[in-house]
């Protein structure tokens, strides 16, 4: 129910996105900037959407494993994959410290999992299952499709607003007012980076549930989440541009602490993450008993809980 939850706020959140594209359009009068800034931004975004998981990989600097260098890793994934019905990811190490994995590719059939060497040196195996599986999640979700929808709608109120700095003045009685253009020109930016930020941490949330469910072990992505935040607040990533676009695919933000507030966050607060994934553990040990897990990695299908 809770992964419901979140799917309809981001019907909601990019149906929003979309009525401030037109209302921009509308606003500023005229069509035929809103159409060049559409086809730019839908173009750039769309390259970017085919050549996500390439330009990730490598600001990430990740190489690609088999199951022969990595075959722990590789059983994880193979398991919680075939669990989702999907198909086996590739899988890519990072040999960056500091602790975090993502997922990436334009669908299930081109998928990536990628996890830094720090995150491999921090957590037990156990976390690290469900780390992976929340990656799985993203990947079975689709939430590449959504963010790359989110950005491209952002990037067309961006470029459409960069326009009207340069569209000459309008003195036709019944123009739109010159001090409301100015304001809408300066504030729907921010806005649509709101409601894509919005996005992106309601996909995490998503993630997080479903995830769980798939691991069948919430309270070890909790564990996992709170050493991971950890980890990365020591060794955050320099903020420049790679790093920056591709923070919000990491499973927690990969950079310093954010001065602007919360709702410039690419993910929610892990305390509140690791609040709701305890919460969840707790709903299901009053409906099904107190839980264990049946094994370990690899050990039958993950999700399955033993009374």
């Amino acid at each position: 129910m809770r992964g419901r939850l979140n799917d309809l706020k981001t019907v909601l959140l990019l149906g929003l996105l979309t009525g401030l594209t037109l209302a921009i359009g509308y606003g500023l009068g005229g069509t035929t900037g809103l159409v060049l800034a559409t086809l730019l931004s839908l173009g750039m975004n769309g390259a970017a959407y085919f050549w996500s998981d390439r330009l990730a990989l490598r600001s990430m600097q990740a190489r690609p494993v088999g199951p022969g260098e990595a075959p722990e890793l590789h059983a994880m994934v193979r398991e919680l994959a075939a669990a989702a019905g999907l198909p086996m990811p590739r899988v890519y190490i990072s040999p960056l410290a500091q602790p975090n994995a993502f997922a990436t590719g334009r669908g299930p059939a081109h998928a990536a999992v990628c996890v830094t060497e720090g995150i491999l040196r921090l957590l037990t195996p156990r976390e690290l299952r469900a780390v992976l599986a929340h990656e799985v999640a993203h990947v079975a979700n689709r939430d590449i499709l959504t963010s790359s929808v989110a950005a491209a709608l952002a990037g067309i109120i961006t470029s459409v607003a960069n326009l009207a700095l340069f569209l000459p003045a309008d003195d036709e009685e019944g123009a739109p007012n010159p001090l409301a253009g100015l304001l809408m020109v300066l504030l729907a930016p921010i806005a649509a980076t709101l409601i894509q930020l919005a996005i992106s941490r309601s996909r995490e949330y998503g993630a997080d549930a479903d995830g769980a469910q798939l691991s069948g072990d919430p309270l070890a992505l909790a564990s996992a989440l709170e050493k991971i935040e950890r980890g990365a607040q020591a060794l955050p990533l320099p903020a420049d541009g790679s790093s920056t676009a591709h923070a919000h695919l990491m499973i927690a933000n990969p950079l310093a602490g954010e001065g602007l507030g919360a709702l410039f966050r690419t993910h929610p607060a892990t305390s509140d993450r690791i609040r709701r994934l305890r919460r969840l553990h707790r709903g299901h040990a009053r409906t099904a008993g107190r839980p264990r897990l049946t094994g370990g990695p690899g050990a039958g299908l993950p999700g399955a809980w033993a009374r």
